[in-house]
């Protein structure tokens, strides 16, 4: 008899969908900041065998959605003022990095300019929902463009705290979409014209904007 569960998961590999689901309650704000996430809660809830669950913790964990000390149950972080100054900073070091061998090719990698058109719908639909899942990508393809396998796993190893910050404190909600929309713009530009000190400028405007909105609202809620 096929269990009934209150989620539905997607007919692809069973623990990507499983972990796209989790991650969505996550950054939503359905599974709180310091709560619990165990593979007995995640079997249960999704009707999942135990080492999928399991298999969707250790990811989650790596993207830095939960986190786990040795012999301790996954919690959703709980991410201060310091942590996500620190998380900007990072950002920083490495997506600027990416930006500028980008722009040394002159080269915009598809995967940006698609998602930068999905930011642009969702900005004008004022979809919250798909805007973050949209910046996300933007972002992610800029460092995957650069086809640097090392820098796209020190971008892994904070994409998700990036998420988690975004979702949580909703920041995209504290300004206009379409601005959003128009700093991605810039970089691309600066990218396709080959000008490095532009497109880095254009990108460290943009995530200063997006750390004092974050910063604010975490301020706010502390």
């Amino acid at each position: 008899m096929t269990a009934v569960t209150a989620f539905e998961l997607a007919t692809s590999s069973l623990t990507d969908a499983l972990t796209r689901s989790v991650t969505e309650r996550i950054v939503s704000g359905q599974i709180a900041p310091g709560e619990k996430v165990t593979e007995a809660r995640l079997a249960g809830d999704y009707g999942v065998a135990r080492p999928t669950a399991r298999a969707c913790l250790e990811r989650l964990v790596v993207l830095g959605l939960l986190r786990r000390s040795v012999h301790k149950t996954a919690v959703v972080p709980v991410l201060g003022v310091r942590e996500i100054e620190d998380l900007f900073f990072t950002r920083q070091t490495v997506e600027g990095a990416a930006v500028a061998e980008l722009a040394r090719r002159s080269s915009v990698p598809s995967a940006a300019e698609a998602a930068q058109v999905a930011i642009e719908a969702a900005a004008a639909a004022e979809d919250f929902r798909g805007q973050v899942a949209a910046d996300i990508a933007f972002h992610v393809a800029l460092v995957e463009g650069v086809g640097s396998e090392r820098l796209r796993r020190m971008h892994e190893l904070i994409i998700g705290e990036v998420h988690l910050t975004m979702g949580l404190h909703e920041a995209h909600r504290t300004t206009s979409g379409r601005k959003v929309a128009a700093e991605h713009a810039r970089v691309l530009r600066a990218v396709k014209a080959g000008d490095v000190a532009k497109a880095q400028d254009a990108l460290a405007a943009h995530l200063e904007s997006a750390r004092l909105r974050v910063v604010d609202r975490a301020s706010r809620t502390a």
